[in-house]
Formats: C-alpha cells, sequence, structure tokens
C-alpha cells in the first residue's frame, strides 16, 4: 500500500507535500552519477557494502541472542 500524501488534510499535509517536493528535486539532480570510478574504488565501496550488510547481521544475531538469554 502506498501512502498518499494527498489524504493529510491542513498544515501537516502541505508541509509533507512541500517536503516530498524538495526531495524529489534532489533526486532528479543527482539521478545520474557525474564522475567516472576506478574499478578499485568501485571494488572498495562493494567491500564497504559488504562488510556494513555483516555488521548489520552480526548485530542483529547479538540482538537475538540477547533476547533468548544466549541460547542462540
Amino acid at each position: 500500500m502506498v501512502f498518499n500524501i494527498g489524504m493529510v488534510p491542513g498544515r501537516v499535509g502541505e508541509f509533507l507535500r512541500r517536503q516530498y517536493s524538495v526531495v524529489a528535486e534532489i533526486n532528479r539532480k543527482y539521478a545520474t552519477p557525474r564522475i567516472t570510478m576506478s574499478r578499485w574504488t568501485k571494488l572498495s565501496l562493494l567491500f564497504l557494502r559488504l562488510y556494513l550488510i555483516f555488521l548489520v547481521i552480526l548485530l542483529g544475531y547479538r540482538f537475538l541472542s540477547m533476547l533468548s538469554g544466549g541460547k542462540v
């Protein structure tokens, strides 16, 4: 289900529409990259992305193990 900003009445709705338009404008501006990346840069960013995913999984595992009293 998609949230429709038009359903929110009054000042809150106007605020949300204004913020949405600002974010949409920024997304349009930076939709295409303006710089070229070397192979090593792409590889480094991929490694950092995988490392971040690993850390999030490790954090989730730690959270679940604390909830279950260390039985995981």
